[in-house]
């Protein structure tokens, strides 16, 4: 297209923005209208895309990290073909495709879920990684940001992280509009403040006028040919453009245009253009990645070995099995163990270093093009990038998260370092998998199970050796559970998981001296839990008693709990859990302080009992 054909794409994104926005009664097409020629420049002449073909290995791809301007990308698939006009004006409405915020679950152009801002670049990174250090072929990423957003850590981040991998195939162009929500932006449209911090970090910058095509098809072309560092093109534009009742107005944010068509007509009419997007060149496809034979490590029953040893020695067998399989770490692979899988296959491996939200973010781009990542971090951190893992959700990215020196056991460490709120965080996320192993045996068969699982999935482990209590034959499907002792004159039920679960049997085995039979379930599933088990259990003793090294909110008490919320009479149910401030203490002071280990189980089992016994 030339000049005047761009202007005028420009103009009928704008125009599509509008009519959508109105459709719908809502929607942000003053956010929509500042990026219209930024967006019809990309499609018309940069962006390598088949639209028939989402998956072909060579497109490019391209993440609308402004979220929030939806109407601007449901336009330009309406331009390039993708959607009807009829389909457009389906936007927020119920059952359409042409969501709010757009997400991959109902679309096979996006990437990834974006409306949560500070997003979109950091997950941008993650599929660039794929596709510089990975596939190879050759394609670029395009991530559409809007200035407010830049005020958002995570984007700060990815720019390092970005700089740091020399991400070539990365360009970030930012829409500096001026104007937020509630206001001007921290910069305005100073667009040098903006250059002076990306530079800072290691990024070749371009600053244009972002309504001005030519500029915008210049910079572009720039970007393509930068080497050694990512781009980023900082376009100064006005919000609302086009439309003098809105263009460059505070308080417009958000809201569908008073009257579209005069907006309509000051645009200059409703336009049908049709957008011939670049084809991508010929590419290898992603061929299915063979999977061999998986050799998981056998630890011997009765062993001391740490879970998180299990995780690292099972992951790197993984990944030896599986050429799909990658490893992120946060910069404590020598305690998390992903330093194993790092030694043996480090050109699947990524070092995030302490940026937590990066971590989880960079998964999710890598889950986006195929891999399957596994991403660990200590499991109190984790909880930084919480957002990010509810996003990782609605978008459906298969990632895995694994959290380890979980809860008070670590120790000495103190309550900064001790995950105890990551199974209520893990749990609340819709469609997870909530994993806490409590042996080696047990870790490295999950580990292996949660390749082929769907969505988020966590895995607990432990710093601490542990007693290896199942052998290396034993299964443990998801939503499952161990019982591991049992009898038809059981009194009492115990429910423990990790650490918790040798602590049980200490305790049953003092309270069978006293001639108080416990059975001992472990609950190595929390989610999905085995109500089942649990209901049966209930039936048999009449009293649960829950035991687990967390907070009391959101855990495995509640997780118990909820295998009877379906009408049922619900058990006699005692929980224990963490519920004082940890101090620094050895990992059996800890137990014992916080009212969780077998000494605590036992007085409160034999409370229980009596209780219950109660005429």
């Amino acid at each position: 297209m030339n000049s005047r054909q761009l202007t005028e794409l420009a103009q009928q994104l704008r125009v599509d923005s509008v009519r959508a926005s109105d459709a719908a009664g809502s929607g942000h097409p003053t956010s929509s209208m500042s990026a219209a020629e930024l967006m019809a420049v990309l499609l018309a002449g940069h962006l390598r895309y088949d639209f028939e073909r989402p998956q072909h290995p060579g497109n490019d791809r391209f993440v609308l990290s402004k979220g929030h301007a939806s109407p601007l990308l449901y336009a330009a698939y309406k331009a390039a073909g993708a959607i009807s006009e009829t389909e457009l004006m389906t936007f927020r409405k119920l059952g359409s495709r042409l969501e709010g915020h757009p997400t991959p679950r109902r679309l096979p152009w996006v990437e990834t879920a974006t409306g949560s801002l500070g997003q979109g670049l950091p997950v941008g990174v993650g599929i660039a990684l794929a596709g510089k250090r990975l596939d190879r072929t050759g394609n670029r990423v395009w991530v559409l940001c809007g200035d407010s957003e830049l005020a958002e850590g995570s984007v700060w981040e990815a720019a390092e992280h970005a700089a740091y991998e020399h991400l070539d195939n990365l360009t970030a162009i930012v829409d500096v509009n001026r104007l937020g929500q509630r206001g001007p932006t921290r910069h305005g449209h100073d667009l040098d403040a903006y250059a002076r911090r990306f530079a800072a970090f290691g990024w070749h910058t371009i600053e244009i006028d972002g309504h001005d095509v030519d500029a915008v098809d210049r910079a572009y072309g720039e970007a393509e040919s930068t080497k050694g560092q990512p781009t980023v093109i900082l376009a100064r534009t006005l919000k609302g453009k086009g439309v003098a009742a809105v263009q460059d107005r505070e308080g417009m944010h958000g809201k569908p245009l008073k009257d579209a068509e005069e907006a309509t007509a000051e645009l200059g009419g409703v336009r049908d253009l049709q957008v011939e997007v670049p084809q991508p060149p010929a590419a290898r496809m992603l061929h299915a990645v063979r999977t061999g034979h998986l050799e998981l490590p056998r630890f011997a029953v009765g062993d001391e070995v740490a879970t998180r040893d299990a995780y690292g020695q099972a992951l790197a067998a993984l990944g030896s099995a599986r050429g799909d399989v990658v490893a992120l770490d946060g910069e404590v692979g020598d305690s998390t163990r992903s330093e194993f899988f790092a030694k043996e296959h480090p050109d699947r491996y990524f070092e995030c270093y302490i940026a937590e939200q990066q971590l989880v973010a960079a998964s999710v781009g890598l889950a986006a093009r195929g891999w399957v990542p596994y991403a660990a971090t200590f499991a109190a951190f984790l909880t930084r990038a919480h957002d990010f893992i509810r996003m990782a959700s609605i978008s459906g990215a298969g990632v895995n998260l694994v959290g380890s020196h979980a809860g008070c056991a670590i120790g000495q460490d103190g309550p900064s370092q001790m995950g105890l709120e990551d199974l209520a965080m893990m749990r609340s996320v819709h469609g997870s998998t909530v994993l806490y192993p409590c042996d080696a045996n047990q870790t490295a068969k999950l580990v292996g199970t949660m390749a082929g699982l769907e969505d988020v999935r966590y895995l607990r482990t432990s710093r601490g050796e542990a007693p290896v209590l199942y052998s290396p034959t034993e299964e443990f499907p998801v939503g499952g559970s161990k019982v591991l002792r049992a009898s038809d004159t059981d009194r009492l039920t115990v429910v423990a998981a990790g650490v918790t679960v040798r602590e049980a049997l200490k305790a049953a085995d003092a309270l069978d001296a006293e001639g108080i039979q416990v059975r001992v379930i472990d609950l190595y599933s929390v989610k999905p839990v085995d109500r089942r088990t649990l209901r049966e259990a209930a039936e048999r003793t009449g009293c649960l008693l829950t035991v687990e090294d967390h907070h009391e909110e959101g855990g495995l008490g509640d997780a118990v709990l909820d295998a009877f919320l379906d009408g049922r009479p619900v058990p006699r149910l005692v929980r224990l859990a963490v519920r004082t401030m940890p101090g620094s203490a050895s990992p059996a002071e800890q137990l014992r302080e916080a009212g969780i280990d077998a000494e605590a189980i036992a007085v409160a089992g034999r409370l229980l009992v009596e209780h219950a016994i109660v005429p």
